[in-house]
């Protein structure tokens, strides 16, 4: 969120009956912070799109309340052709509710396939921004292209890879493969970059507000944000959407102290489907998010769960239990789902879009990471079996979680390196948008030495993967940046490989793919300034996370320039509980903490003055 929030948060305590205020960051110096544009109001979240099929797309927003905590806001939304909405083809209402955090997901069907539209929505004669998606085609193409991420952690860099792939305007989709934001308190992860802040909350985040409050964070980041104005995204979660080395049960960042798993894990599912433009195959139960997208007779595309919907605890090397043939890393529903799907596909290509790397990785004829599928050898060879068994052909694997890039063979049967032969298919594993490269040990030479069905391995480098299908072979162009620890421009192509159609093994590229389809402009953006912006408010209330509290209550707040921030407390008779001026803020998002744990239950207003403006918020204590 470098454009909005970058800059250490400004945290208040207030401890009511007490009221003691402690700490105020400073904010450093040379860095620029930028503001919430007017032009965003109220949808300061953005837009986005997502889950295409050739009749349909989900598009989503969040309406942010301008004042008082309401129990609905009704926003209206068209769809059209063209960025001027000349040619509406759909359009409607929808209440957003605090019960779902004023999110807005609406499922936008009788569409034309293969097609661009531009979408908006408009609460209170204000405008959203203008979205750009597109539908999935029918039958046979030629061509389509996909950018595929994973791992972006927010105090680790810049999200330079998200602005390289806006800027290449040449891809149908972006396919995150999960880790799309982390669970760990603020230095967690952090490179403690000079513009980078903090994420919020700072501390881990247990509680469905919790996660709310960072996903908030995470869609006023410029760059993610701008992505999905432009592209449709298709999702699956990974670990730290939840905690790190998630399974079915409970988490490796996960005890008893931090209360019931089920209980977390049902919070990050429910704001996993609020924040994000997925559509879930049972709209009453957002704990299952694997199913089927497809991409004329070209794709079936699986978006499959290898993290939390039935995987068995990880075992420790040398565990006797890795050699228990009925561990599963996907529940044997999730199995029969895949391979009924994949043998009576009619499609070129089966896509498999997962969690962690499925190919071997040994080094020194040790696993490196019983997390991935070598945690769960048995089913990864039935898996393999079955495939080569039925015939299934043209598996391709798409993989993220590791942090870094390999691309290779899936070694099934008596393989040969030379030829390819005994492989159930290949796979592409993108490196992580941000997040610091896992700790491998040996160099590069020695693991492909010893993986001789590892193609392409780098462990350091930042980016992404461009994948392009087409009817005769698909082929992955591995991009990275030159840096996340600063705002840049820079990328390198470095090497592209491919599997031919009814083979089973990768070939090196001679040079990166072209599209072979032309995308229409990006749809207009609003500029966020990077100096003093006249026209923004003087003060927004972005969100108050939880509501109703227990203990705490997060402000989330904006301002156009260096204010002087105030608040009080007030019960419903108008009586002020408690009054403190805070002095003068830096403009830009801030974040204020108020603890009230000693407050008797009840209902309660705060008010928020800055300047001229005043905002006002009911807060129940319960």
């Amino acid at each position: 969120m470098r454009s909005i929030l970058n800059q250490s948060a400004v945290i208040f305590c207030w401890i009511l009956l007490g009221f003691s205020a402690f700490g105020q960051s400073a904010t450093p110096t040379g860095v620029p912070r930028l503001q919430i544009n007017s032009c965003l109001e109220p949808f300061y979240h953005g837009v986005a799109s997502g889950d295409p099929t050739s009749s349909s797309v989900m598009i989503w927003t969040r309406v942010t309340p301008t004042n008082g905590t309401p129990d609905s806001i009704l926003v209206t939304y068209k769809v059209a052709t063209d960025t001027t909405f000349a040619t509406v083809v759909s359009s409607g209402s929808y209440q957003a509710k605090p019960d779902r955090d004023y999110t807005v997901k609406v499922d936008i069907t009788g569409l034309q396939a293969g097609t661009f539209y531009y979408y908006r929505f408009e609460s209170d004669a204000k405008k959203s921004l203008i979205g750009r998606t597109k539908t999935a085609p029918v039958g046979g193409i030629n061509n389509a292209r996909f950018a595929v991420v994973s791992c972006a952690n927010y105090e680790s860099g810049f999200f330079n890879v998200y602005r390289k792939i806006l800027q290449r305007n040449d891809i149908d989709a972006v396919l995150h493969l999960g880790d799309y934001i982390y669970e760990y308190g603020t230095g967690g992860m952090s490179s403690n970059l000079q513009g980078r802040e903090k994420t919020q909350p700072e501390h881990e985040i247990i509680t469905l507000d919790d996660y709310r409050t960072r996903y908030s964070h995470y869609h006023l980041d410029p760059e993610l944000s701008a992505l999905h104005q432009q592209f449709p995204f298709i999702t699956v979660w990974d670990d730290h959407e939840k905690a790190n080395d998630a399974y079915r049960d409970g988490a490796q960042n996960h005890d008893s102290t931090e209360g019931d798993w089920y209980v977390r894990k049902a919070g990050a599912n429910k704001a996993y489907d609020e924040w994000l433009p997925l559509r879930l195959p049972n709209s009453n139960d957002p704990a299952i998010i694997y199913r089927k997208i497809e991409y004329g007779d070209l794709i079936n595309l699986y978006m499959m769960d290898t993290r939390s919907e039935g995987r068995d605890k990880q075992v420790a090397l040398g565990a006797p239990e890795l050699n228990d043939t009925t561990r599963k890393i996907i529940s044997q529903t999730q199995y029969d789902w895949l391979m009924t799907n994949m043998k009576s596909s009619t499609k070129t290509w089966n896509i498999l879009g997962q969690q962690v790397m499925m190919m071997p990785l040994r080094v020194f004829g040790t696993a490196v990471n019983l997390d991935q599928w070598d945690g769960y050898p048995f089913q990864r060879q039935k898996l393999w079996n079955d495939i080569l068994d039925n015939n299934i052909k043209n598996i391709v694997v798409l993989t993220g979680d590791i942090h870094t890039a390999w691309a290779g063979d899936l070694p099934a049967r008596s393989y040969n390196s030379s030829t390819g032969a005994g492989s159930a298919g290949v796979e592409f594993v993108t490196t992580s948008v941000t997040s610091p490269g896992s700790p491998i040990p040996g160099s590069t030479a020695i693991i492909k030495t010893q993986n001789q069905h590892m193609k392409f391995t780098e462990l350091t480098k930042k980016g992404y993967v461009l994948l392009d299908i087409t009817p005769s072979k698909v082929q992955g162009d591995f991009y990275f940046v030159n840096t996340i620890n600063t705002p840049d421009e820079g990328e390198t192509f470095a090497e592209g490989w491919y599997v031919d159609n009814n083979t089973r093994f990768l070939k090196k590229a001679n040079a990166a793919s072209t599209a072979q389809f032309v995308n229409p402009p990006l749809a207009p953006t609003c500029i966020v300034p990077t100096g003093l912006d006249a026209d923004s408010p003087e003060l927004i209330v972005v969100g108050t996370w939880p509501n109703p509290f227990t203990k705490k209550f997060v402000i989330q707040y904006s301002l156009d320039v260096v204010q002087p921030v105030s608040i009080e407390i007030l019960d419903l008779a108008g009586k002020v509980i408690y009054a403190e001026n805070y002095g003068k803020i830096p403009a830009g998002v801030n974040y204020a903490e108020v603890i009230a744990e000693n407050l008797p239950n009840g209902v309660y207003l705060f008010k928020m003055t800055a300047g001229k403006t005043q905002i006002t918020r009911k807060i129940i204590k319960q």
